[in-house]
């Protein structure tokens, strides 16, 4: 593969409830029977957050909340799967993700000294006191260990409501999928769902992801354009004159690499010149925000997707 060098949530089924924030004991115990998974955060919505990850469909951050993320990610595995598309769980969708067998959505974890590695102070907002820095990691240990497990940071400490988080200790994470072992050969960016869908030589939709697309202001492409390159801890190259401008830089920079830089972990050069698919340092504003051209998605997305390309692939985005 040609590519670049690195330097670029016992709850019982209540469909139309709210619930306080579950416990590894309400997330493992959690029972469905019909209807769509409740309103609010619950343990349920845990559990099939986490079921579809494994099946390669994204909810983006697993953190029990019923959103757009989750219900755009049901939509999609209804879609693969041959169900109606509606986006809200019901029996088909539950047997279709093996929900009856999910005691193991919860798992220990122990905190280990690499977690406390390579971490950054807070970060500025200023490009140009980012541009100054060598490395722009996680802010904390809480941070890195809830992006290894793709759940939302506060979720993580809300379930270990007495952790420190210190090296020794065992916590309770969620354990989603590890990855898909395929080789993609189509990507359609869907800006009107905000949803990426990768496929394979025969034609099936084989990983699918939440993803922040461009503005009215600042759009993404139109059209088919190809994978060029692929980059794995990129630095970014910040160009005010071809791009944005950010705060009061009006002259080119370029930032350092690491989780919490503007392209995150990942950076999949496009033929379009200075539009890519990329990482995030926030990755709960995927539904709530807009990028500045480029399709963004979680850190740990676009490390799976980037292992599934090559150059030369099809990105195309439909409206």
């Amino acid at each position: 593969m040609k590519r670049l060098t690195s330097g670029l949530a016992a709850l019982l089924c209540l469909p139309l409830s709210a619930a306080a924030q579950p416990t590894p004991q309400d997330i493992t115990s959690a029972t469905y029977d019909s209807g769509p998974l409740p309103e609010g955060q619950s343990g349920i919505t845990v559990v099939a957050q986490v079921l579809l990850d494994r099946a390669g469909i994204s909810p983006g951050i697993v953190d029990g909340y019923r959103g757009p993320m989750s219900r755009s990610a049901i939509r999609a595995f209804e879609a693969r799967e041959g169900l109606p598309q509606d986006g809200a769980m019901d029996a088909e969708v539950w047997r279709a993700l093996g929900g009856g067998n999910h005691a193991t959505v919860l798992g220990d974890y122990t905190v280990s000294e690499e977690d406390t590695q390579n971490l950054s102070e807070p970060l500025p907002q200023d490009y140009s006191d980012l541009a100054e820095m060598d490395w722009l990691g996680f802010t904390s240990v809480e941070e890195k260990i809830a992006e290894a497990f793709h759940m939302d940071q506060d979720f993580l400490v809300a379930l270990n409501p007495e952790a420190s988080f210190t090296p020794g200790e065992v916590i309770t994470v969620t354990t989603p999928g590890s990855g898909q072992a395929h080789d993609v050969t189509r990507i359609e960016v869907r800006k009107d769902v905000g949803r990426l869908a990768a496929f394979n030589d025969a034609g099936t939709m084989v990983a699918n992801y939440p993803v922040t697309v461009g503005s009215d202001q600042l759009p993404s492409p139109s059209g088919t354009h190809d994978v060029v390159a692929i980059a794995t801890e990129p630095t970014y190259s910040y160009k005010p004159d071809e791009n944005f401008t950010q705060m009061d830089n009006t002259e080119p920079l370029t930032l350092p690499p690491g989780p919490n830089g503007p392209v995150g972990l990942v950076w999949i050069d496009l033929s379009k010149p200075t539009y890519g698919i990329h990482g995030t340092s926030d990755p709960s504003s995927l539904f709530q925000a807009r990028s500045h051209g480029c399709v963004r998605m979680t850190n740990w997305d676009a490390l799976a997707l980037a292992e599934m390309v090559e150059p030369g692939v099809p990105v195309v985005f439909t409206q």
